[in-house]
């Protein structure tokens, strides 16, 4: 099948749905990638009320995170809704519909050493469901070493794991989340026995990009040289037996308060201008 130019293989399908990853090389045409740059540095200088700074050492390296700026980016906001990201979402989960969930962005400075812990994306949205993942999409070249890495079929497994609460390493109270006190179990010790597991990750260039089921168990996308950055954009695709949930524990990040004014409720589809259908399977 040939999506926008880029030929998304029947082996890459079948791929997705046994591990809930993939890596698609030169996916995103030079132009897009130049349009993203541009949009990403404008973001810097000028967040969003949802930007922050995930983490700052001692040495000064910093990562810095925004989120649902699309709506606000133009630059953002055309790649979104014209680019081959929602038909290349569409394809790969094998779903008959695609809406826009929410963009995130990475910047990461050079030498930078802080490693996001290992998770799963799902458990902590608004919404919930299977058929949903996520574009993780350099701007920059990337290393393997300092790629984000991902348990291969992980986003299979049948337990309910206990979350990190990301509030703990930004201290933000915006990112706070709870999974203390529910039917979660703790994680495997994936970093103390990495050969126990199917860890993959890929030495990347833009253009490239990784499509991950939004349950599969990542983390890392730190480790970087003293001359090396990270701009990643990231985007979030929803099909089709995704529902409107609202968690106890919190969400992050947590759009029940739009959600709720826009007349979106528990158990609803995600759809409207918020989260906009962008592809359709034909006929």
């Amino acid at each position: 099948m040939t999506v926008a130019g880029f030929e998304c293989e029947i082996q890459q399908v079948e791929g997705y749905s046994r591990g809930g990853v993939v890596c698609l090389r030169q996916a995103i045409g030079r132009d897009w990638i130049e349009t993203l740059r541009a949009g990403v540095e404008r973001n810097v200088a000028s967040p969003t009320e949802r930007g922050r700074v995930w983490n700052r050492d001692a040495l000064g390296h910093t990562c810095f995170y925004d989120s649902q700026a699309w709506r606000q980016s133009g630059a953002y906001r055309d790649f979104i809704e014209k680019s081959p990201l929602a038909e290349i979402a569409g394809r790969l989960m094998n779903v008959s519909r695609i809406n826009f969930f929410f963009d995130a962005v990475f910047v990461r400075t050079p030498g930078t050493k802080f490693r996001t812990p290992w998770h799963q994306d799902e458990p902590y949205w608004s919404v919930a469901g299977f058929d949903a993942c996520s574009v993780w999409m350099p701007l920059v070249p990337v290393a393997k070493k300092s790629a984000l890495e991902f348990v291969r079929g992980s986003h299979r497994w049948p337990e309910k794991f206990r979350q990190t609460n990301f509030g703990s390493l930004t201290n933000d109270e915006r990112d706070q989340v709870s999974f203390q006190n529910d039917d979660t179990v703790p994680f495997p010790d994936i970093e103390g026995h990495r050969d126990d597991f199917d860890i993959v990750s890929w030495d990347m260039q833009p253009g490239d990009c990784v499509v991950f089921n939004a349950r599969i168990i990542h983390g890392g996308s730190g480790n970087l040289d003293d001359d090396r950055e990270l701009k990643v954009f990231n985007t979030q695709w929803l099909g089709d037996d995704v529902r409107i949930a609202f968690r106890e524990g919190g969400m992050d990040p947590d759009h029940s308060g739009v959600m709720t004014q826009h007349g979106l409720k528990p158990g609803d589809r995600p759809g409207g201008e918020l989260y906009p259908e962008l592809w359709v399977r034909p006929n």
